[in-house]
């Protein structure tokens, strides 16, 4: 007695649906950074909230080496501008428990630094104040008590009043 296998049963089932490129863009991006060391690419993304403003400003992870089959007890590499340097090597102990803290498992053991030049984050854009709300949209929006919602629904408000006809999305 033959089995027989149905091609759906051999082959999964294909989505010929369209995909949002944010889906496509971590694989192609972990790629990347796999080739360079990074298992995780946040680390280079949130560094600034790793170590802090201060450190960031004068540092940048490079590379994380773990040891053949592990992904634990790893050298984080990274540039130093400068004299910085050896003030990180001071601070050492302190990056590595931060580190293994975002990581959630003790991934670094080690931190080599080399001296280097550190590109400038790019400032993040401070929010315009939101303009008045036009006083013939009525007093709908005073009751509301988080600032974040307030701040938006106001905004949206006034775009809305400012605006003859369909409102204009920026």
């Amino acid at each position: 007695m033959s089995k027989r296998v149905r091609a759906s049963e051999a082959e999964p089932a294909r989505s010929n649906r369209s995909r949002q490129v944010s889906e496509l863009l971590p694989a192609v991006g972990g790629a990347a950074f796999r080739r360079f060391g990074f298992v995780q690419s946040s680390i280079v993304t949130r560094w600034p909230e790793i170590v802090g403003e201060k450190l960031a400003a004068a540092s940048a992870p490079e590379s994380i080496k773990f040891p053949h089959g592990k992904k634990q007890d790893g050298t984080l590499t990274l540039v130093a501008r400068g004299a910085h340097a050896v003030m990180i090597q001071h601070v050492i102990p302190e990056i590595m428990d931060r580190v293994n803290l975002f990581f959630g498992y003790p991934a670094v053991a080690k931190v080599a630094i080399r001296q280097g030049d550190v590109a400038a984050r790019p400032k993040p854009r401070a929010v315009p104040e939101p303009r008045p709300v036009p006083a013939e949209l009525g007093n709908s929006l005073k009751t509301i008590e988080d600032p974040e919602l307030k701040a938006v629904l106001e905004a949206l408000a006034a775009g809305i009043g400012a605006t003859s006809g369909l409102p204009s999305i920026r």
